[in-house]
């Protein structure tokens, strides 16, 4: 669905929207958000925006990616930064994947794995901020205190001596992405082996990661610390090099002492304090999902939404979870202002990268909307009566500081919040403990859907 609309006339304190090329994008962000500069180095590989969305979506093959998206070099979707951010959304790759009249069993592995987002989701939705605190007891025998709160100097310049790290760290801080197992890898490393506590980890993560989502992140974390799993998670060199192959045991100046040598009953006597002996890790399910999404045609569940409000000329406020036109407000108001702010002196306390804030505003770039630096509240306002706006039209969102935003803006203007497609409709009264449970209540109706 595109977008078409005329932006406001120029105000100062706008930022410019027009570059000669991406090299003049990045020049421009390094002066805007220095601190961001110096987290990380220039832009990712990886480009922002719907169109590029949707040459990655174009190579994606589920059946290729049931049979070997757990290796390193397999044919993972690489959708996860456009779908964090709302360029798509799940209910919009649900119907694109039907539109495909492929056979349910063709692509339950990769349904399967977007409705680990959407389980991710639905706890952040129940437990809000305490995403950052430990669900449940920790299955190791360690007790939370004794896990270091700050991560060690080696491991943020990739000078461990493993091979297999160092390369996880480069790739991390270099392009802003990681396959799935990679990310299990170095979070196991951290947690287990170095003792470090799961929150320096995902601080890390969503520091460098462009498809950076708080409760995918911080919940996979958790699953890999066995506060929010049965287990812990670990691996070793077998593991490594069944699904990595020899690229980092050959070069590894450590590999005749390999810390991952062993046999995972070995490990679990080392690492743990536990006697329970864990099962064969290679067998388990990736808890980091991989996403994706549809194509730029206006998926067939989706309508446009109602206003419950009689706004005459409402201000739309995009955020990061909808920078795309799937957002359900273009729909709603195709003709209204729009507005985002980039909140820095937030990005600066969380230590945001550049490849972060890059992929965000080059998203940006595709959709008529007004881009601010400050804080969001106060830009919103201003920018309301900059426009004549008698209300603020937003997506629902999921992050709570998000809603904080939205609390603060009540006090002044009527905010109205518009809801994305769901990706399966089911009730969950309970306390979301486990994908398994929500997966034999979703997997059913998703498959009906298929079917139909």
């Amino acid at each position: 669905m595109a977008v078409h609309r005329s932006l406001p006339l120029p105000a100062p304190g706008d930022l410019i929207r027009g570059f000669a090329d991406r090299n003049a994008l990045e020049q421009f962000l390094r002066q805007q958000f220095p601190a961001a500069a110096l987290i990380d180095a220039g832009l990712s590989p990886v480009p922002g925006g719907r169109k590029a969305a949707e040459l990655v979506l174009r190579r994606l093959d589920p059946v290729a990616y049931n049979r070997n998206r757990n290796f390193l070099h397999g044919a993972v979707s690489q959708l996860s930064p456009y779908v964090r951010h709302g360029l798509l959304g799940l209910a919009e790759l649900k119907d694109w994947l039907i539109s495909q009249k492929r056979p349910w069993r063709d692509q339950e592995k990769f349904i399967s794995e977007l409705a680990w987002r959407e389980f991710w989701q639905r706890v952040w939705q129940q437990r809000g901020d305490q995403i950052w605190q430990d669900i449940e007891l920790l299955k190791t025998g360690h007790l939370p205190e004794s896990y270091n709160p700050a991560l060690p100097i080696d491991v943020l310049n990739g000078e461990t001596g493993l091979a297999c790290i160092d390369a996880f760290q480069q790739q991390l801080v270099s392009t802003g992405w990681l396959h799935n197992h990679a990310r299990m890898w170095l979070a196991s490393y951290l947690v287990h082996w170095r003792r470090i506590s799961w929150q320096a980890g995902a601080h890390w993560f969503l520091q460098h990661l462009i498809d950076a989502d708080p409760a995918s992140n911080n919940l996979s974390w958790q699953w890999v610390a066995s506060c929010f799993s049965s287990k812990p998670y670990i691996f070793n060199r077998e593991n490594l090099e069944k699904y990595a192959g020899n690229k980092f045991c050959d070069s590894c100046p450590a590999a005749s002492n390999c810390l991952f040598d062993a046999s995972y009953e070995e490990l679990q006597k080392k690492l743990f304090l536990t006697n329970n002996v864990l099962d064969d890790q290679s067998q388990l399910q990736p808890p980091l999902p991989t996403f994706g999404f549809e194509s730029a045609t206006t998926s067939k569940s989706q309508s446009a939404p109602k206003s419950t409000f009689k706004f005459k000329n409402p201000l739309l406020w995009i955020h990061a979870e909808g920078l795309g036109p799937a957002n359900p407000v273009w729909q709603a108001w195709p003709q209204a202002p729009a507005l985002f702010v980039f909140n820095t002196a937030r990005l600066e306390a969380e230590g945001i990268g550049l490849k972060r804030v890059g992929f965000v505003f080059e998203s940006l770039l595709e959709v008529p909307v007004v881009l601010r630096n400050g804080d969001p509240a106060a830009e919103i306002l201003e920018f309301a009566a900059r426009c004549g706006c008698d209300g603020v039209v937003t997506q629902t969102p999921q992050d709570p500081y998000l809603q904080k935003i939205i609390t603060a803006l009540g006090q002044h203007l009527e905010v109205e919040q518009l809801a994305v497609d769901p990706f399966v409709v089911l009730e969950t009264p309970y306390l979301l403990r486990r994908f398994t449970r929500f997966w034999k209540q979703a997997q059913p109706l998703l498959q009906q859907q298929f079917s139909s």
